[in-house]
């Protein structure tokens, strides 16, 4: 192993290199979307690892001992931010003890500050649930918003490995213009679920019912982060009434219990599905282009 390391050192100054430069960058992403966006732009000039999955509901996890030894080691963190990972982002970051991704350092990253947010409330307070005074913060169910990320993520990378900032900067390029040819099938391919009006389990789905003309009527959870309860449901289902004509599908996500969803769907037979909402929810949703292809395709099939 000491050989090993000589002979590395021995390279880099016969090159004039300085060690790192053979490095990786080192990406801490907090959710999945993120993770595959950092390596569609940093291709094998970044490690990419990510804190959640699709199988967890990303406003909480356990500060796990395995995720403070990747934030120390981390020279970017991407997160959502909107105060979405605020339960448990914060003590992780105060045991990683790595300042280059404190918030205000350039290794720190937040999706949501390059966005418009959506559902800004007007005033918080604990009656309204777990509602986020920065707005609502699942940015990721528009893929326009997902765009506008990459081309600030993109110039992040840059700076941060000037070394590599022309490769960063090359598939950012081939990366837009993949994405808004995609953007432009997806638009024309979803035109039918205009208006369509929907049920959501949570309120996940604002900025995919914003993107696609979805129409709100109610949600499973009485208000945002307390779980569905028999008067709520009692009370939606009257809205609703048995034949369900008032809404047209029940959407909720891989994480979600689907008790709620499958009672007043057998009650209204309005059907119900689950959409994949972030990369690996769904066998299909394998990468950010799978994600949005995979919903598409899940909300046309329920509506014929």
């Amino acid at each position: 192993m000491r050989n090993k390391i000589l002979i590395m050192m021995v390279f880099c100054i016969a090159v004039q290199l300085p060690l790192n430069a053979m490095a990786a960058l080192h990406v801490f992403a907090c959710e999945p979307e993120w993770a595959a966006l950092a390596e569609e732009l940093g291709g094998d000039q970044v490690k990419v690892s990510v804190a959640t999955n699709a199988l967890q509901d990303p406003h909480y996890l356990e500060a796990r001992p395995s995720l403070i030894s990747r934030i120390r080691r981390a020279d970017l963190l991407v997160c959502t931010g909107a105060q979405l990972e605020i339960g448990w982002l914060p003590m992780l970051l105060t045991k990683g003890n790595n300042p280059g991704v404190r918030p205000g350092s350039l290794g720190y990253f937040e999706a949501a500050d390059f966005v418009r947010h959506l559902e800004v409330p007007a005033s918080v307070d604990r009656s309204q649930g777990d509602v986020h005074p920065q707005g609502n913060p699942h940015i990721q169910t528009d893929p326009r918003n997902i765009g506008l990320v990459a081309t600030a993520l993109g110039e992040r990378l840059a700076s941060l490995d000037p070394d590599h900032a022309g490769d960063y900067q090359a598939r950012l390029e081939q990366f837009q213009i993949d994405w808004n040819a995609a953007l432009v099938a997806w638009e024309a391919e979803a035109r039918p679920l205009r208006g369509k009006r929907v049920v959501t389990h949570h309120k996940s789905w604002v900025y995919l019912e914003n993107w696609l003309g979805l129409e709100l009527v109610g949600t499973l959870e009485p208000v945002p982060g307390i779980p569905p309860t028999a008067s709520h449901l009692s009370k939606l289902l009257a809205q609703l009434g048995d034949d369900g004509s008032d809404a047209d599908f029940i959407i909720r996500s891989p994480f979600q219990s689907g008790k709620a969803s499958e009672w007043l769907s057998e009650r209204t037979s309005i059907p119900e599905l689950v959409l994949p909402f972030t990369v690996g929810g769904s066998e299909e949703a394998g990468d950010l282009y799978g994600l949005f292809s995979d919903t598409i395709n899940r909300l046309l099939e329920i509506s014929k």
